[in-house]
């Protein structure tokens, strides 16, 4: 998520049940399975190897690969999936055990046992791939398999979210015939267990998924299989919907898109849109290898101007709230700490502060954004940053925008002093909004060594089974950001679902994670 880069502008998925004027519809028990869904996204995966992906490529790995544990729409918590039960074997949270279900075969026939799950995790970090999900392991130590069917993990800290983290796509597991223990697999392939198996996969183009008939595991699908289309453009995305040449879309609607399929013209044309909660948030990331951004008043001069109502009224129009914490609403220990320490925007605060600290004004400085991973109003978005610090006579804005890829790489070596990022959560609990945007390494590709936070907050809660008991400490990491500046919160969106009429299950079609559970829609029958 997702930087993950669990990362993304509105996102937009599924939807709805209705009436086909003259005729009534209806879904059986387990929808048609025998007809394709097919989807339409902006989220293409960066690559097809979870040991190289922590961002939306998770929207198709929880599709054709399976976990020890996963979060069933409606779950808090992680439940099992390849594993048949799992659990912390010490009062510690230092040794957790799981139990690999019997039978359990990928799809190229080898046996998913103990060793195939310790050769999936284990690669992750000998490969330490750039963008990979690494970090999320960082409590991991070593895994131990006494028999074929038990897996048991030895944490070097407490952490009582290593389950959460067991349950997310980065924790796919692969089969080892197919997958070096040290190099990333090459090519169009995909070699899993999950609900489906990937027939075909044209890079920026489409996934063909199939039925996996050996699939034993949590999911109940609905259909007959899932092509998922791969658009560069979300305006081409909607022609498509609206033109019946896919079924759904999800990830990368615009404001104006959404307001647009919201419209009674296109109820008429058969598309229906869903709102629902969100956890997607965007933010900003400083750069202090940057002569600049690495004074701390420079930084909370910007998030002293930033108006974030002008924002999300001009570009998002209702459909993102302002977020001024990177712990969302909706999500346990929620605090508000970058308005409690800077209230409205006010120039003339900014203005006294860099002034106290001797920094001339106007501040040059270089935002960047990328132009092709978070839907078409990213560019809008730093059009009105832009306009919102120029106009304060206290910065010079440049804007540098860069297809993913190639923005990936840049932030990655530290070359943008500012630049936007989106999340979403990999599993659902306050850690996640924290851990993964500090230390040497983390998801933002940007180093923040922070102690408190690193060496007692995160050490602390994790040793709490009962997560809402470490609220506390969440709150005073909270207030770290605030203070430091290093990420600032701007909005918090909210989940749009569109799909044609004729497609049910979108209300069970995201899991707590925020990702695209493909095998809950179907199509609807009618008589």
């Amino acid at each position: 998520m997702f930087n993950r880069t669990r990362c993304l502008q509105i996102t937009a998925a599924l939807a709805s049940i209705s009436l086909l004027s003259g005729c009534g519809l209806f879904s059986d028990d387990g929808g048609n399975g025998e007809q394709r869904i097919v989807v339409g996204t902006t989220s293409a995966p960066t690559t097809l190897d979870p040991a190289a992906a922590w961002d939306g490529s998770w929207e198709l790995y929880r599709n054709v690969y399976q976990t020890l544990l996963a979060f069933p729409t409606g779950a808090t918590k992680p439940q099992p999936d390849a594993a048949s039960n799992c659990e912390f074997t010490d009062s510690g949270n230092e040794s957790y055990r799981c139990t690999v279900r019997k039978g359990l075969k990928f799809s190229d026939g080898e046996p998913l046992d103990a060793k195939a799950v310790k050769h999936s995790l284990d690669r992750i970090k000998t490969i330490d791939a750039p963008s990979g999900p690494k970090a999320l392991f960082g409590s991991l130590d070593k895994i131990e398999t006494p028999d074929a069917q038990t897996v048991v993990f030895h944490l070097n800290t407490p952490d009582a979210t290593f389950p959460f983290v067991l349950g997310s796509p980065a924790a796919s597991l692969v089969s080892p015939k197919q997958y070096p223990a040290d190099k990333l697999r090459e090519g169009d392939k995909v070699t899993g267990s999950g609900p489906y198996t990937l027939e075909s996969y044209k890079e920026a183009g489409e996934a063909v998924l199939n039925r996996n008939e050996s699939y034993n595991g949590f999911a109940n699908r609905r259909n007959g299989g899932v092509t998922i289309r791969y658009f560069a453009d979300s305006k081409k995305m909607i022609a498509a919907l609206k033109g019946k040449e896919i079924d759904a879309t999800y990830r990368g609607l615009s404001a104006d898109e959404v307001k647009d399929l919201q419209a009674p013209a296109s109820h008429d044309a058969g598309v229906q849109v869903v709102e629902n909660v969100g956890s997607e948030i965007r933010y900003l990331i400083f750069n202090p290898t940057d002569p600049q951004v690495a004074k701390v008043e420079v930084r909370r001069a910007i998030a002293q101007i930033v108006d974030r109502g002008a924002l999300v009224s001009k570009v998002y129009q209702g459909t993102a709230e302002p977020l001024y914490s990177m712990v969302p609403k909706g999500v346990v220990g929620h605090k508000t700490p970058f308005y409690d320490s800077y209230g409205q925007p006010d120039v003339a605060k900014a203005k006294k502060a860099l002034k106290d600290a001797g920094i001339p004004t106007p501040v040059n400085l270089t935002f960047w954004y990328t132009t092709d991973r978070y839907g078409a109003s990213t560019a809008d978005e730093f059009t009105e940053l832009k306009r919102q610090l120029d106009e304060s006579g206290l910065f010079k804005i440049t804007l540098r925008g860069q297809p993913w890829k190639d923005f990936q790489a840049g932030y990655k070596k530290g070359e943008y002093p500012v630049f936007g990022r989106g999340w979403f959560p990999d599993f659902p609990d306050p850690d996640n909004f924290i851990a993964p945007f500090v230390g040497k390494e983390n998801a933002v590709g940007t180093p923040y060594e922070t102690a408190e936070i690193l060496n007692v907050i995160l050490p602390k809660s994790r040793r709490e089974s009962d997560r809402s008991a470490g609220i506390h400490e969440f709150e005073k990491a909270q207030q770290i950001f605030a203070d430091d500046v290093r990420l600032l919160p701007l909005w918090q969106g909210k989940l749009y679902v569109a799909a044609r009429d004729d497609i049910a299950g979108a209300e069970r079609a995201l899991d707590p994670q925020t990702v695209m559970q493909l095998w809950e829609l179907y199509r609807k029958t009618s008589w």
